[in-house]
């Protein structure tokens, strides 16, 4: 029997992943400063180069930030859309196809909505007409019709206050992004059928009524595979 050689980490790698911990755990707790990059040296027993890098890849990854005026690096919280984008690109990567993404679509989408009618607050509303009046005032456009689109189904996911369903959803609308964009310039209803499912969806959260919710989400989601259809877009072929 052969063992294959043990790959070993870069320190400023195993760095990091101490610093994370940390964080993870909340000993280190969003909003606190770390020590100074010698002192982090010192204690880790690395050179400060290592500690340098390892805190340049937790600030790509959101962890942590550098504020104006500040040298030290302090602990922050990923936003959701860099996690999404995070997600989005590895599920890319996976040759993730149109089918795939409209079939979790059709499993999240529904919930979220009926979860967004039962916890939704006025602030909320007035955030999902406003996105839904730029849509229809600004979708001539695709790029921006493709966007306040995206940004209706971001916005309903934040309604839920329910901080899984906004994590497990975001990643699919980024990747929802590049279909719409294929897809709406090509069927000359789409962009009316997308406005009659945002006007409706937002009548039901108003009325706090979760099945109707629900239910125009399903249909809204549904409608989307029929726009796929008529552009001859291939269901099967992958996204990216």
């Amino acid at each position: 029997m052969q063992f294959e050689q043990i790959a070993l980490a870069p320190a400023y790698r195993r760095v990091a992943e101490a610093i994370t911990q940390r964080i993870v755990q909340r000993s280190l707790a969003e909003g606190e400063r770390l020590p100074p990059e010698t002192e982090l040296a010192r204690q880790l027993g690395v050179n400060r180069s290592t500690v340098r890098e390892a805190l340049r890849e937790l600030e790509r990854s959101g962890l942590l930030e550098r504020r104006p005026g500040s040298k030290r690096m302090t602990v922050s919280r990923p936003q959701h859309r860099a996690v999404a984008q995070d997600v989005s690109r590895a599920l890319a990567l996976h040759d993730v196809t149109f089918i795939e993404v409209w079939s979790a679509l059709s499993e999240f989408e529904p919930p979220i909505a009926e979860c967004a009618a039962r916890a939704r607050t006025e602030a909320d509303l007035q955030h999902l007409a406003a996105v839904r009046a730029r849509f229809e005032a600004d979708n001539a456009d695709t790029e921006r019709a493709v966007h306040h689109a995206a940004e209706f189904f971001r916005a309903l996911g934040a309604a839920t206050h329910n901080q899984v369903f906004a994590l497990v959803h975001a990643p699919l609308i980024e990747l929802l992004v590049p279909s719409l964009r294929d897809m709406i310039d090509q069927v000359p209803q789409a962009r009316s059928r997308i406005a009659v499912a945002q006007r409706r969806l937002l009548e039901a959260l108003e009325r706090r009524d979760a099945e109707a919710a629900r239910q125009w989400m399903g249909r809204h989601i549904r409608d989307f595979r029929k726009g796929y259809e008529l552009a001859g877009i291939d269901l099967r072929h992958r996204i990216g």
